[in-house]
């Protein structure tokens, strides 16, 4: 079994273990966790690696369930997060081919975040070509020995950059890397714009550090 966490456009590492099984669980039943890849991603830009926010209702208590969670329309965060994408990966090799499927993503106004963090996650798997069978829990799911547990090893907190971490990052062409050098685990989105096709074999190799499975 494995189990995922919902994710806004999550990095690499989230579509490598979502690659290693035919079949992943996503966490529908969890608390909502704050500063976390629930809510943001990383791209790269000419200032560096940059977060893209969705901002939330405010969460009263500790204990709010992740499907409750609403997003805060009154910022214009959709607005901000796409011209962000625009700046980043205008001049990338694959961002016209692929503007016209992510860009109404933008423009919709799902009420839920899981919602929106479910929709994103299924366009990215096909158009990376990654074809696992998406599943929601249908209860909070405790871990398990024989269960690849995702869902808090992959955060901005558990840095893929710390000693230890399995996952290990192939790279790849990225638009800044002259300036940054290449900067691993960044957003899908990133891997998409930059290597378009070979992104799958991107994530395919990926997928093998972290479960051993082809």
């Amino acid at each position: 079994m494995l189990l995922l966490s919902t994710a806004y456009f999550a990095p690499v590492q989230y579509f490598c273990a979502a690659a290693s099984d035919r079949q992943v669980f996503i966490e529908a039943h969890e608390n909502y966790l704050k500063q976390t890849y629930r809510t943001r991603c990383e791209i790269l830009g000419a200032n560096g690696v940059q977060p893209l926010v969705v901002p939330v209702e405010r969460v009263h208590g500790e204990k709010i369930p992740i499907r409750d969670v609403r997003i805060d329309y009154t910022q214009a965060w959709q607005r901000t997060h796409w011209r962000s994408l625009v700046a980043a990966y205008s001049s990338s090799p694959f961002f016209m081919h692929y503007a016209d499927e992510v860009e109404p993503v933008f423009r919709r106004r799902e009420t839920f975040l899981f919602d929106l963090n479910l929709n994103v996650t299924r366009l990215m798997c096909d158009l990376t070509g990654i074809c696992p069978r998406l599943l929601l829990t249908d209860a909070y799911q405790k871990a398990a020995d024989n269960a690849f547990d995702f869902r808090l090893s992959i955060s901005p907190k558990n840095s893929h950059r710390q000693r230890g971490s399995a996952f290990v990052a192939t790279e790849y062409y990225q638009v800044f890397s002259k300036k940054f050098g290449f900067v691993p685990n960044l957003s899908i989105l990133d891997l998409l714009f930059n290597e378009g096709p070979e992104a799958l074999a991107v994530v395919k190799k990926g997928a093998r550090s972290l479960c051993c499975k082809p």
